[in-house]
């Protein structure tokens, strides 16, 4: 779907469609994806469309998105790595808090481009114009996701996306 501005005087948008494949992209070569979730906090704050405009920019292409609210158990079950550390309790309670926005993106060297692009998970740490120093709150509540390894990248984006759900 495409939204496209009207010049009528109450400023709605009307809805333009768009006919696509529904066969899963082919050919994303390993190391060329990586996953990313836009926080609750970040959602809250109305930051969804600049994160978007700073990873489009950066050039990543987005395979697949959605926007969803994830339940405690889903949240676990995401980061159930983490289940025997301290923070785990607060990470669950925290992602299944507000709505968030998982997407899979497409760029060559796509987790240490996207790791570059968003900075340090202390925002007082992270670079200037990272989505990390623009947009966390704290390191409890920094924004974004980004998947650590090319392993985890596939592993993350296959627990929210099927293959028939990326273009």
């Amino acid at each position: 779907m495409w939204l496209k501005k009207t010049n009528n005087v109450s400023g709605l948008f009307d809805i333009t469609t768009k006919c696509i494949s529904l066969q899963p992209k082919k050919n994303i070569m390993a190391g060329n994806i990586t996953f990313t979730m836009i926080k609750p906090d970040a959602v809250e704050a109305n930051n969804i469309g600049p994160i978007l405009a700073k990873i489009n920019q950066a050039g990543f292409r987005i395979v697949a998105m959605k926007y969803m609210k994830l339940s405690a158990e889903t949240a676990g079950k995401f980061y159930e790595v983490h289940k025997e550390r301290p923070f785990y309790g607060e990470l669950v309670s925290y992602m299944s808090s507000g709505p968030i926005v998982a997407a899979v993106l497409e760029k060559a060297n796509a987790v240490a481009e996207y790791r570059t692009l968003i900075g340090a998970t202390d925002p007082t740490k992270a670079d200037e114009g990272t989505i990390r120093k623009l947009f966390a709150k704290s390191i409890a509540a920094n924004a974004v996701h980004g998947s650590d390894s090319d392993e985890n990248a596939n592993i993350e984006a296959n627990f929210f996306f099927s293959q028939i759900e990326r273009f």
